[in-house]
């Protein structure tokens, strides 16, 4: 009798190959993905190489897994920065030379001004030299003054020396003043003229005139029109105004007060003025 031997079932084996080539790619995606951890900036050329040398390495048909998902780009790309800062340094070249070119233009400008303001102060300065002059020939010292300062040429003439009391036709001896005057100004003729009349604080009383405002104005006036008998001079740079008792330069509690503030003046004005000169004379006065 043949004895039957019983043979032990065996269990068949599982296939774990494959786990060797799935352990490749976890280690190839993880060092991936800490190197893309580590870097701050991703550089596009150097990642299009590392996505075609991975895409041959994980298929041999060139379509990989890097040629699909989107890239989140963290920080700034290192060439734009260079490239951002190249032009911030060029912005600022340029920059610099314009402001330069500005400060220049100013620099320029305030020059030129000072030399106009100069050649302007040497101007009235011969002017009033030239009316001094007039002045002591004719024997004018009382009834006549000047001065000179950063804003105007102050020509002052005592209402005695022009009209009679009251009165605002000019004297006809006093004619020759205002033609001498208008004679002068001819070698000046760029300058503003400015003809004021003044009173004192008497009131007017019966005349033609309704008040001291109306009798300083027409003296202003009537002294203009000689001076404007001249065809040499643009009456367009000419003004008359009156202002009355309101401007004095003395007490009209005193008669020589109030002769004093009965006066025309003539103003031969600046066109270019020193602003900062006329600042401080104006806070002496």
């Amino acid at each position: 009798m043949s004895k039957k031997h019983k043979h032990d079932d065996h269990e068949e084996h599982v296939d774990e190959s494959w786990l060797i080539p799935y352990a490749d790619l976890l280690t190839l995606l993880l060092a991936l993905f800490i190197v893309l951890y580590a870097m701050n900036t991703v550089d596009i050329k150097k990642f299009e190489q590392m996505s075609q040398a991975f895409s041959v390495a994980f298929n041999n048909s060139g379509a990989g897994i890097l040629d699909f998902p989107a890239i989140i780009q963290e920080g700034s790309d290192p060439k734009k920065n260079d490239q951002n800062a190249d032009d911030k340094d060029k912005s600022e070249a340029n920059k610099q030379p314009e402001d330069n070119t500005n400060k220049a233009a100013v620099s320029q400008e305030e020059a030129d001004l000072q030399e106009l303001i100069k050649r302007e102060q040497a101007e009235l300065e011969d002017l009033k030299k030239k009316i001094d002059a007039y002045i002591e020939k004719e024997g004018l010292t009382s009834d006549l003054e000047t001065k000179l300062n950063m804003s105007q040429l102050l020509i002052t003439i005592s209402d005695n020396a022009l009209f009679s009391p009251g009165q605002a036709t000019v004297k006809q001896e006093s004619r020759a003043l205002a033609v001498a005057i208008a004679k002068m100004l001819q070698e000046y003729p760029n300058y503003k003229i400015i003809v004021a009349g003044h009173t004192d604080n008497t009131p007017v009383g019966r005349s033609e005139f309704r008040s001291n405002w109306d009798l300083s104005t027409m003296r202003a006036v009537r002294f203009l029109d000689i001076m404007l008998e001249s065809s040499k001079l643009d009456p367009k740079r000419f003004s008359a105004v009156g202002y009355g008792e309101f401007h004095p330069v003395a007490d009209n509690d005193t008669t020589a007060g109030k002769a004093k503030n009965r006066r025309v003046e003539v103003s031969i004005l600046h066109t270019y003025v020193d602003a900062m000169n006329l600042q401080q004379v104006q806070v002496k006065q």
